[in-house]
């Protein structure tokens, strides 16, 4: 019986160094997605930018929103905006707050969404990303990189040889 082994990952953070930030409002937020691997270099795809932008104008009034609510606001913005208003269907807007939720920038109470404690977005990244999920995620590539180290290192070498 053959083992099937899987590469789903347990957690997953991209990162991206991008030019200091000197932009305003919606293309920051989208400067942070892209930082974040949110959004992928060169996706027009990039609903995520504004799902996560209406939910930083609501952490001003301390408001939580529905998601359906969230996806009204979308459509505005992104009308106002002039862009196209594509990738605003109900299921969409759900997955990406599912991706915004993985990576701990929002939580969901009772089907309402916001920013997480409606906290600052440099507290929420230090406690929530920096110090839990990066540390986890590097303490594991670090057992790998460990584990490559005996299976292929000079000492490996030298047993072979010297059991040959």
């Amino acid at each position: 019986m053959s083992k099937i082994s899987r590469d789903t990952p347990l957690s997953e953070i991209t990162l991206r160094r991008y030019e200091k930030p000197m932009v305003g409002d919606r293309e920051l937020v989208r400067k942070f997605c892209l930082s974040m691997g949110l959004l992928q270099p060169g996706d027009s795809r990039d609903v995520v930018v504004d799902v996560f932008h209406v939910l930083l104008k609501a952490k001003k009034g301390k408001e939580e929103l529905h998601s359906e609510e969230i996806k009204n606001k979308v459509i505005e913005a992104r009308k106002a905006q002039g862009l196209p208003i594509l990738g605003v269907a109900s299921s969409n807007i759900r997955r990406q707050l599912k991706r915004l939720k993985d990576l701990y920038l929002i939580e969901s109470k009772s089907n309402l969404y916001g920013v997480t404690e409606f906290g600052e977005l440099s507290e929420i990244f230090e406690e929530k990303i920096e110090r839990f999920l990066l540390n986890s995620v590097l303490s594991r590539v670090k057992e790998y990189v460990k584990k490559i180290d005996e299976e292929f290192g000079v000492e490996q070498e030298n047993k072979q040889k010297e059991s040959e």
